[in-house]
């Protein structure tokens, strides 16, 4: 299962442990990452996504998951959450 939010794109970073002697050594960041269902009025169903956290709050900012999707690119969706968006798309147009 891969580290990457299906919302957003976000995966894990790479940084520095640093000790207290500023000893340091490589660590990796992981992306706070959440299995959640999402429902779409439009579609009238819902979606099971693994996203981060700070998506999971976007979606609920911005209204929901079709809202979401509306303003998304296309760059950062999965391709699971890129047909979503289509589907979407084409249900409300």
């Amino acid at each position: 299962m891969s580290r990457r939010c299906e919302l957003t794109g976000k995966g894990p970073m790479v940084g520095n442990n640093v000790s207290h002697a500023k000893n340091r050594t490589r660590r990796r960041f992981l992306p706070n990452l959440q299995d959640v269902t999402l429902a779409s009025e439009t579609l009238g169903r819902s979606f099971k996504l693994r996203i981060s956290n700070a998506a999971l709050r976007t979606v609920d900012h911005r209204g929901g998951l079709d809202a979401f999707m509306a303003k998304a690119k296309d760059a950062e969706l999965s391709t699971a959450a890129l047909k979503i968006k289509k589907d979407i798309a084409k249900a409300s147009a």
